[in-house]
C-alpha cells in the first residue's frame, strides 16, 4: 500500500511555546534573537538541526508561525525551518499565497537552494538572515547550487532582504551544534551519524 499522507508537527517544547502569548519587540535584532533561542532550543532539545524561522506580520508585529529544522525527527527532507514556518503561516490564515500581507520570515541562516523556492512560492515580501551561505557550508551542509546573487534578485522582485542580523551568534550556534556530534544530514553522506 502506498503512502497517502505525511505530517508535520513542531516538538513538544515549542508547541507549548506557540500556545502562549508570544510578544516578540518589533526590532529585527529582537526578532532575530527570538528565532535563535528557538534554534538553540531546537539544538539542546534533540529536536532537529541547527535552524530556526519565524513569520511575522509586519504591520501588527505578530507571530504569526514559527519552525525549526525537522528533517531528521520526521524523516523528511523537505522539513527545513524555512519551509516549517511557511506552511504553518499558511495554514495559520488559510492561505497559499501570503502576499497578501507584508510578512516577514526572519531565518537563522540564509535560505538553501530549496527554501529560496519555498519562500518565492510562498509569497513572503521580506526576509531576514542571521548566519550566511558560507557559515553553513562551514559546519559541512551542502545548500545547493545557490545563485551567487540571489539577494539583488529577491530584490528586483519586490522581495526586502535583509542579511547578517545576529550573524555572529547564529553562526555560533551551528558551530555549537556540529561541536556537539549533531548530524550533518546531505543527501548520500554516509557520515552523517544517521541511521542506514
Amino acid at each position: 500500500m502506498l503512502v497517502t499522507r505525511f505530517e508535520l508537527k513542531l516538538p513538544a517544547w515549542l508547541q507549548t511555546i506557540a500556545a502562549g502569548d508570544l510578544q516578540v519587540p518589533a526590532s529585527l535584532r529582537h526578532r532575530m534573537q527570538f528565532v535563535l533561542d528557538l534554534t538553540r532550543q531546537n539544538v539542546e532539545q534533540s529536536t532537529g538541526g541547527p535552524f530556526g524561522a519565524a513569520v511575522f506580520d509586519e504591520q501588527s508585529g505578530a507571530v504569526v508561525s514559527v519552525g525549526v529544522n525537522l528533517v531528521v525527527s520526521s524523516g523528511l527532507s523537505i522539513a527545513h525551518a524555512e519551509v516549517v514556518a511557511l506552511s504553518l503561516a499558511q495554514q495559520a490564515i488559510g492561505r497559499f499565497d501570503l502576499s497578501t500581507r507584508p510578512y516577514q520570515l526572519v531565518t537563522s541562516a540564509e535560505p538553501c537552494w530549496m527554501c529560496l523556492g519555498a519562500i518565492h512560492w510562498a509569497g513572503i515580501r521580506s526576509v531576514v538572515c542571521g548566519a550566511r551561505d558560507s557559515d553553513v557550508r562551514a559546519i559541512g551542509f551542502d545548500e545547493g547550487h545557490k545563485p551567487v546573487d540571489w539577494a539583488a534578485e529577491y530584490t528586483a522582485r519586490g522581495v526586502n532582504v535583509i542579511q547578517d542580523i545576529e550573524r555572529d551568534a547564529a553562526a555560533e550556534v551551528l558551530r555549537s551544534y556540529l561541536q556537539q556530534g549533531g548530524a550533518i544530514y546531505n543527501a548520500g553522506n554516509r557520515d552523517s551519524h544517521l541511521p542506514q
